[in-house]
């Protein structure tokens, strides 16, 4: 498929075909990320939005936790806090 790059301002657009948005499941304001390889190829690619339960299977749960969050745990309520 042949697309042209337009220019839009002080910039140059590239236009998506609706048929590949819809077959990428992307529309009008997905972040992409945009790579240029050293064979001048570009390649966009969408980023991903995580659920919070895939974060956090990507935590360590036995890593210890940083040392300013003793720190922290240590303190003494100063306001109007809640224990």
């Amino acid at each position: 498929m042949e697309v042209v790059l337009k220019k839009m301002g002080n910039s140059t657009a590239l236009i998506l075909p609706p048929t590949v948005l819809r077959n990428l499941g992307l529309a009008a304001g997905h972040a992409m990320t945009l790579e240029t390889t050293s064979d001048r190829r570009i390649v966009l690619t969408p980023k991903r939005k995580y659920t919070l339960a895939e974060m956090i299977a990507q935590c360590d749960l036995s890593a210890p936790a940083p040392a300013d969050m003793a720190d922290w745990d240590r303190m003494k309520p100063e306001g109007g806090e809640v224990w």
